[in-house]
């Protein structure tokens, strides 16, 4: 006896996008459809991608400080997290200066001890500076304040989307 089995006439169920948490120091890679988030206070987070938005990264940065001497890149420091970006995206044949920014984070978390300058302020000071230099176009910022962010982005068409959450 021959069994035949015949496909469904149901679509098939939609894959679920990979989620990426991002923690301090992280820096993720990902392809139309997958997901990223982190949570941000005085750190900074940008998101690099494609003008087409089909691949992106994103990094969240503690420290823009240089980072001590002698010691392997540290993704948590700003030059290697962007560096760590850079990679990711050569490594697929994307130049990094073709691609579009978005940057978000840098709140001051502590108000009432730092009323002038603050590490968030330093943060999105340099990443916005760096980002300039290299002639990368930003197209958002959404930093400073007294707020945590909680940011996800889905790589595609739409923005990433931050969400203030007062200190």
């Amino acid at each position: 006896m021959v069994t035949l089995v015949l496909p469904s006439s149901s679509p098939p169920a939609p894959r679920a996008a990979p989620l990426t948490t991002l923690n301090p120091g992280d820096v993720a890679f990902g392809v139309r459809g997958d997901r990223m988030e982190t949570l941000l206070g005085s750190c900074v987070a940008i998101v690099l991608t494609d003008p087409r938005r089909s691949i992106g990264v994103m990094c969240h940065i503690v420290h823009s400080r240089q980072q001590p001497a002698g010691t392997r890149p540290d993704p948590a420091y700003a030059e290697a997290a962007v560096e760590a970006m850079y990679a990711l995206l050569r490594a697929r044949g994307i130049t990094p200066q073709m691609c579009e920014a978005y940057v978000y984070g840098g709140g001051n978390m502590f108000p009432a001890l730092f009323t002038r300058s603050h590490v968030g302020a330093d943060n999105s000071r340099w990443v916005l500076d760096r980002l300039a230099h290299e002639r990368i176009r930003v197209l958002q910022v959404d930093v400073g304040g007294y707020v945590y962010r909680r940011l996800a982005w889905t790589v595609g068409p739409e923005l990433p989307v931050a969400v203030s959450i007062p200190v």
